[in-house]
């Protein structure tokens, strides 16, 4: 019987498979596991004065698919900053797994640019980050960059995610990506696949005032 589906197989032009089929299972795409907060206001205002303004898709974000077995590998893994004495609040609420918008559930960095770096503990293989900034109020942060590497120093097989610095002024590179308005629903960006322990999000101010903030951090991986 094998054998004649073998070669019914090639008389059709197609390609057979046996063994793979079952390896096809055992990576088949789910979506992640993500829990929302409850939004803090209605609807996503733009704001007309930033330029390269992504435009809200208007409907809740369609799932993201990843390999079974996907989880947030960033979940209470330690974090450390560019600003060793935060404004507000601690840098472990950043892996806390609370993304809830109201106040005490963020980390206030100083003005300027600042950087938040998590150490995953081990190397993965990355999916998905989801980053929420601040979404009590329709901010948008300025020069978002999210890069990977294999050390803490940030020297050796440095990668970028994410980068809508369009002018090189953090000194990380000219991004292409667009400024986006903070929702509950977070910035989701889509990993790839690369492997990494390190990861670090940059950001320079908002259009609220020149302070850096994060609720979560979430790193999908296996």
């Amino acid at each position: 019987m094998r054998k004649m589906i073998f070669i019914g197989a090639l008389c059709l032009g197609i390609a057979p498979s046996f063994g793979p089929a079952q390896a096809q299972n055992d990576d088949a795409l789910v979506p992640i596991k993500l829990d929302l907060p409850k939004p803090m206001f209605v609807g996503t205002p733009m704001n007309n004065s930033v330029p390269n303004l992504e435009k809200p898709l208007g409907k809740p974000r369609p799932p993201f698919l990843a390999p079974k077995g996907t989880e947030n590998v960033a979940f209470k893994k330690p974090v450390t900053s560019s600003d060793p004495f935060p404004v507000i609040g601690e840098l472990s609420c950043v892996t806390d797994g609370k993304k809830e918008g109201a106040e005490g559930y963020f980390v206030e960095l100083g003005p300027f640019v600042q950087h938040i770096t998590i150490d995953l503990k081990k190397e993965y293989t990355l999916y998905a980050m989801v980053i929420w900034h601040y979404h009590m109020q329709p901010l948008v942060y300025y020069d978002v960059v999210v890069q990977t590497a294999d050390d803490e120093k940030f020297t050796q097989n440095v990668r970028t995610l994410f980068n809508n610095d369009a002018d090189n002024s953090i000194g990380r590179g000219k991004g292409t990506d667009l400024n986006y308005v903070e929702t509950a629903e977070g910035k989701l960006i889509d990993a790839k696949g690369l492997k990494a322990r390190y990861v670090r999000c940059y950001s320079s101010g908002n259009t609220g005032n020149d302070l850096n903030h994060y609720i979560e951090v979430a790193v999908y991986g296996k």
